[in-house]
């Protein structure tokens, strides 16, 4: 069963990837309002929150994590995105997060630090592996193998064979997957999506490079049965 977390107030284009990233599920309220937060919460509560204090009031931010690790249902782990010039503000307020991320975000970052603070905190999410034929993707490490081998991945080549082997037997357009892995703002062409489809087939090696197909006139799809 997947971790959910609380985010305040939204997500952006690098923080949806960085949710994605890390295998968990989100409720995102626009409100720093406990009432607000309380009404679309699950049963089993939170498993931990993101406040983006660069879109809402800091002091508001300050006092939602305040509010957040005193009621009786405790949120943890909190982390914060915070602008540059909001640092200095944080002194004395330490015990009220237990981590930040600083914005423009990282997507990597981000998901990684999600990881990190869900797995201290003894929450142990989805399943971190993902296994077809003979590749195995794991994804806290951010490693990849193939048929035992470790794969020389560049970090957009194992973003865009996570996304793919996430979302098993989809169809993709490339320019779908241009938004949904290079990010929102990305300008590059389809053929970006080509050159690193072909590179990823390439280091698969012949026997499992059918794992990524072609779906003509359409896009990319992950898995299915070997083409001959």
């Amino acid at each position: 069963m997947k971790d959910v977390l609380l985010v305040v107030p939204a997500l952006d284009g690098p923080s949806r990837k960085a949710i994605e990233l890390a295998g968990v599920e989100v409720n995102c309220v626009g409100s720093t309002k406990l009432n607000d937060i309380a009404r679309g919460e699950p049963v089993a509560g939170y498993d931990g929150a993101i406040v983006d204090a660069t879109a809402v009031n800091f002091t508001d931010a300050m006092n939602l994590c305040r509010q957040l690790r005193q009621r009786e249902r405790a949120v943890s782990p909190i982390v914060l995105i915070l602008d540059r010039y909001q640092l200095d503000e944080l002194t004395f307020r330490e015990d009220l997060f237990d981590d930040f991320v600083v914005a423009p975000v990282d997507s990597s970052e981000l998901a990684a630090r999600l990881h990190h603070r869900l797995r201290r905190a003894g929450h142990e999410g989805s399943t971190s592996l993902v296994e077809e034929g003979g590749l195995v993707l794991n994804l806290e490490t951010y490693q990849a193998t193939i048929d035992g081998r470790a794969m020389d991945l560049t970090y957009m080549e194992y973003e865009l064979l996570r996304f793919l082997a996430t979302n098993p037997q989809r169809v993709f357009t490339r320019e779908t997957l241009l938004n949904r892995v290079w990010g929102y703002e990305y300008y590059g062409g389809a053929r970006t999506v080509d050159v690193h489809i072909r590179r990823l087939r390439a280091k698969l090696g012949e026997e499992n490079a059918h794992l990524i197909q072609t779906v003509r006139s359409v896009g990319y799809k992950f898995g299915g049965d070997r083409e001959f």
